[in-house]
């Protein structure tokens, strides 16, 4: 494997609200296809959802992309002939890649674009490319809604990316 090819590329944004958040989901999408697997990190409220929200918009899936924490994982076909969103929160598993195998989450990455809510530890196991965008906000008592964002690609797949697309 080129060496090169492994580095980790990032990008950081700054994001001042739930729209722009959104819009940062949707031009995330252009850069997507079939077999991507995203991570998102970040404090209660950071914007995980909102964000999935607009990678929903983008991908032009079917059905309001909402919070899966209690179902874990939702798959919100394509309406067009892109690939499927599968929405899954992994806030309430312990366990690694074991605990979410019932998901069959590696037989539905090939066709699909993954986003795994609080994945860190538990999904990395599935492919050495992924996407991990990880989302800081001010904690406590705030309305404070500026959002700091990293989006850093990993692994081959990403090793060409143009990620500074997202800070158009």
């Amino acid at each position: 494997m080129d060496e090169k090819a492994a580095l980790p590329r990032s990008v950081q944004l700054i994001v001042n609200s739930p729209e722009q958040m959104r819009e940062l989901g949707r031009r995330l999408a252009k850069l997507l296809r079939a077999g991507d697997l995203v991570m998102l990190s970040g404090e209660l409220g950071a914007g995980k959802t909102t964000l999935t929200r607009g990678l929903g918009e983008g991908l032009g899936v079917r059905g309001a992309v909402t919070s899966p924490t209690f179902v874990i994982a939702r798959v919100h076909p394509s309406l067009s002939a892109g690939p499927p969103l599968v929405h899954v929160d992994a806030y309430r598993l312990g366990g690694g890649l074991d605990e979410m195998e019932d998901l069959d989450l590696d037989v539905s990455l090939p066709d699909s674009v993954i986003v795994v809510e609080w994945g860190e530890g538990k999904v990395e196991e599935l492919t050495d490319d992924r996407l991990q965008v990880r989302i800081h906000r001010s904690v406590g008592d705030t309305t404070d809604e500026v959002r700091h964002v990293t989006v850093t690609g990993l692994g081959e797949r990403w090793a060409s990316a143009d990620l500074s697309v997202l800070t158009a």
